[in-house]
């Protein structure tokens, strides 16, 4: 009789222990002053546990709170990390993006405050939450949350304003500090570089990347020191005047800034005159661009975070702006320090500060023009999704999961607007619903049905759209082990197929209700669900990576039906068409079909190195399910004679076991709820328990469970004293892209 697959004598619950080292991007320009700053947050964050800086946009505190948390990260054994809160405009993300920043992916259906706390119980971390003054709100209630239920917990905060949560210790920074107004004769020689204010070392500092041979000489400190004081010492005017050294002196600058102060000084007459100044800074800059180069600046601001030169000609072009003037736009905004470049893994990238898109934003407000670039927007993010669907079967797939990760902030803002504006309901439920690879092979499960269940709830119409988007959130729900929730739209989704006569959506909702038989232990109804699946997508001439996906459940319910011989005959065809088609991602769920069956055959050794191979695959696209599944299996493998008269690794069996409860636990449902997928690990544990006295069984399994994600990998691809180790060289998390396909060995 099946054991029960929530929990076995002599596992206790695996010890969250991520994340281990932290990430802060590293500084790519130099940092200026700040001393006293720096030493009073160190104080700050010794003795409180929420640190909040604060100050007009422009002023540093991004930089300063990174180099803080920089130097505090050798304190917290666990790390300082960053969260970027300014691309988040929905505060229901604010915890999604947490548990991203943190790598701390989980598919289940969990809140993610909860998924925090747990994972992050014990740990003594610092998070860096930077730009939480669009959500301040959210940011305080998940701040005072996170600190009460984590006491190892620190938070270091930037705010245009206080958050407000209980406890929170504010440091307001200041402008840098330029000095009093030189007087009397000008100074003898060169100012040396220790006797400069701040002001004028970054100015210089910043200068000397454009000019590089700029230097504070005695003919121009005064012009630089009132040129500093002019701009009030916000890092942000400094830069930008700066730039400006491309075109113009020292003493032009000044001039034309006392220009643009006279020109653009307005608002309100009690607002600080720091405040004055940046939006004054920044008007004038944007007074010295051309009047394409305004109109660009405009609408490069319905960017999310980064973009790329592509994008920015196919959203911003148009109405006054043709296309092939877009890339010379560009390159002057990234000269006149407007815009940032970036480079990534596909080439050159771009963003503007936010501060600089805000101020884009309000001149496309004014101009009327919001509306449709944001529609322009969001039609190509929903190309993105789309061209990332089609290429998704094929050999570029795992650079596809890159580029779509890449696209991610933007991808958000589509399906945003798509909910908030009248009209554009059936086109969230396309776009999620596109998105189903991404949700479902990069580890987004959660944050998938978060789209799609609030799509679902505002438009009902029994459209193509809306049958997609029920499938595919079947298919999330299925994947999470929530069956109650999968079941009632897989079976709306077949019924409005029946009534609209939609054979793809059909094809998939009898799928899909195929995978939940499967997972409810009805292998028999699930091959009969697959079966007319797959003859549904053979009328229509379906052929992506769920067909394949399909052929290999339908093999698996026969596993479990007791007939492997008709399993090996669907895992082939799988297999042939994965290396047909160059794909990986299902290819390494069958290789861990075909590594069942052959362990079944008696063939250990065949089988050992298909499941680390699926591991290895998943780990590529960081597919927790693939994952798991595999170490679970080859946990079950080490129990078995390695040759004659040589037993089997029953610790490191158990190291492994305890490695994959904790990641079912991030997963969903231990096992999928699944007695079938349950039975390895019940059987590997029964063998250890036999073959080892009680203390050893318990310390290996709770030595599996202190090892993170990328260590479990390690040990489960031979780093944890196998017979079959990794390759010399190979690292703790060494996961090279995946070689080429090769056929599966046959036992």
């Amino acid at each position: 009789m099946a054991g029960d697959w929530r929990a076995q004598p002599g596992e206790p619950a695996a010890g969250p222990r991520e994340p281990e080292h932290g990430r802060l991007p590293a500084e790519v320009t130099g940092f200026v002053g700040r001393r006293r700053e720096l030493a009073e947050l160190a104080d700050l964050l010794t003795a409180a546990r929420l640190v909040t800086v604060t100050g007009p946009g422009g002023v540093g505190k991004s930089r300063l709170a990174l180099r803080a948390a920089a130097r505090a990260g050798g304190v917290f054994p666990d790390g300082a990390w960053l969260v970027e809160v300014a691309p988040v405009q929905d505060p229901l993300l604010l915890g999604h993006a947490l548990l991203e920043a943190l790598r701390l992916t989980d598919g289940t259906a969990r809140p993610p405050l909860d998924v925090l706390t747990e994972r992050l119980a014990g740990r003594r971390l610092l998070l860096v939450l930077d730009g939480c003054e669009h959500l301040v709100e959210a940011c305080a209630e998940l701040a005072d949350a996170l600190l009460r239920a984590l006491p190892g917990l620190r938070l270091l905060a930037t705010s245009r304003t206080a958050l407000r949560a209980s406890g929170e210790h504010l440091l307001t920074l200041a402008p840098l500090p330029v000095g009093p107004l030189p007087t009397g004769p000008p100074p003898v020689g060169p100012p040396a570089p220790g006797a400069l204010p701040d002001a004028v070392r970054l100015f210089a500092d910043r200068a000397r990347a454009v000019l590089p041979s700029f230097e504070v000489t005695e003919a121009n400190a005064e012009a630089v020191g009132l040129l500093c004081r002019r701009l009030d010492g916000i890092p942000l005017a400094l830069e930008l005047a700066a730039g400006r050294l491309r075109a113009l002196s020292v003493e032009q600058i000044t001039a034309r800034l006392d220009d643009r102060f006279r020109l653009l000084t307005g608002g309100s007459r009690t607002a600080l005159p720091r405040h004055r100044t940046l939006r004054t800074t920044i008007g004038w800059s944007h007074e010295l661009c051309s009047v394409q180069e305004r109109l660009l600046w405009a609408r490069l601001s319905v960017f999310a975070g980064g973009f790329d030169l592509e994008a920015a000609e196919y959203v911003c072009a148009g109405e006054g702006i043709e296309p092939e003037d877009v890339l010379d736009l560009v390159d002057e905004l990234v000269a006149k320090s407007v815009v940032l470049r970036e480079d990534s893994a596909f080439g050159v990238r771009f963003r503007l500060l936010d501060t600089l898109r805000e101020y884009g934003g309000h001149w496309l407000r004014a101009t009327g023009e919001e509306p449709r670039l944001l529609r322009r927007h969001r039609d190509w993010y929903l190309g993105v999704a789309t061209w990332g669907e089609v290429e998704w079967f094929g050999p570029r797939q795992a650079e596809t999961a890159e580029r779509t990760e890449l696209a991610h902030p933007n991808l958000r803002a589509a399906l945003e607007f798509c909910l908030a504006e009248p009209g554009e309901e059936q086109l969230a439920l396309l776009l999620a619903g596109t998105l189903w690879f991404y949700w479902v092979g990069c580890g987004h499960l959660g944050e998938g049905r978060h789209w799609l269940d609030r799509a679902l709830a505002l438009d009902r119409a029994p459209t193509e759209a809306r049958a997609k988007a029920l499938w595919v959130t079947g298919y999330t729900a299925t994947l999470q082990g929530d069956l109650e929730a999968a079941r009632p739209v897989l079976e709306e989704c077949r019924r409005q197929a029946l009534d609209t006569g939609d054979d793809r959506a059909l094809a998939y909702a009898v799928h899909r209700q195929g995978c939940a038989a499967l997972i409810g232990d009805d292998p028999d109804r699930a091959a009969e669900l697959f079966e007319e699946a797959l003859w549904h997508y053979r009328t229509i001439g379906e052929l992506n990576s769920n067909v394949v996906m399909a052929m290999l459940e339908l093999g698996l319910a026969h596993l479990f039906q007791g007939d492997p011989d008709s399993g090996e005959l669907w895992f082939g065809q799988a297999r042939e068409l994965c290396e047909e088609h160059g794909e990986q991602w299902a290819y390494a769920y069958v290789l861990y079909a075909t590594a069942y069956s052959h362990w079944l055959d008696g063939a250990v050794q065949p089988a050992r190195a298909l499941a680390r191979e699926c591991v290895r695959l998943n780990h590529l696209f960081h597919d927790l399910l693939g994952i798991v599944l595999g170490i679970d299996l080859l946990a079950l493998l080490e129990t078995e004679p390695t040759g004659p008269g040589e037993p089997g690794d029953l610790r490191e069996a158990r190291v492994l076991q305890g490695a994959a409860h904790r990641i079912w636990r991030t997963v969903g449902t231990p096992f999928l709820g699944s007695r079938n997928f349950f039975g390895t690990h019940q059987e590997c544990a029964e063998r250890a328990r036999a073959g080892l006295a009680v203390q050893e069984y318990r310390e290996s399994y709770e030595a599996g469970s202190r090892l993170d994600l990328d260590e479990a990998v390690s040990r489960a691809l031979g780093g944890g004293g196998s017979a079959d180790g990794p390759e010399p060289g190979a690292g703790p998390c060494s996961v090279p892209p995946a070689p080429a396909l090769s056929p599966v060995p046959k036992s």
